[in-house]
């Protein structure tokens, strides 16, 4: 090589170097101009391939989250369900009756104001039916008695005493409402 070197010339040869390095120019120039076209898409590939990768780490870590989160919860419930179950004990051991108790309690009231509602009803009702019976009985007008006639002179006081019968049974009626009245 040396020996093409020497046949070339020196002119030859700074004008062959100076072809080469213009050509090493070029290529670099080239390269970089290549580098900045596929970096742009390289950066673009990479920045899709980042937000995949984000997005799944985040599903990851939001199902770690869920599963975590579920267990704090689970943990919470059964600590809580602790505590409710000792206030209770506290609560039964000092003879306060509970939410339970309470709600039985107030059922049965309940139950007996309407049976204590009813009897008022019925018994409001039959004092109405005495009261209207006694009225009755007394704004009838008691039966007169009259004179028989004089062949049959036995008769006459056994037939008053028919008759006068009833004035002593429309008495008795308004006694009752007297009676009920008072009572009430």
């Amino acid at each position: 090589m040396v020996k093409k070197f020497k046949a070339i010339g020196e002119n030859q040869l700074a004008q062959t170097v100076k072809d080469s390095a213009h050509q090493i120019w070029l290529a670099g120039l080239g390269a970089f101009a290549k580098a900045q076209e596929e970096g742009t898409k390289v950066f673009d590939a990479l920045v899709k391939e980042g937000e995949s990768i984000q997005n799944k780490t985040r599903k990851v870590a939001d199902e770690q989250i869920a599963v975590v989160t579920g267990k704090a919860v689970g943990t919470w419930d059964r600590l809580e369900q602790v505590f409710e179950d000792r206030v209770a004990r506290a609560l039964s051991s000092l003879g306060v009756p509970s939410k339970k108790d309470i709600d039985k309690l107030s059922k049965r009231v309940a139950e007996l104001t309407s049976v204590v509602q009813k009897l008022t009803e019925a018994q409001e009702a039959a004092e109405k039916a005495v009261a209207k019976s006694a009225a009755k009985a007394v704004a009838k007008p008691a039966p007169v008695a009259t004179k028989v006639a004089a062949p049959k002179a036995a008769a006459p006081k056994a037939a008053i005493r028919r008759r006068a019968a009833p004035k002593s049974e429309a008495a008795k009626p308004a006694a009752t409402a007297t009676v009920a009245a008072t009572a009430s």
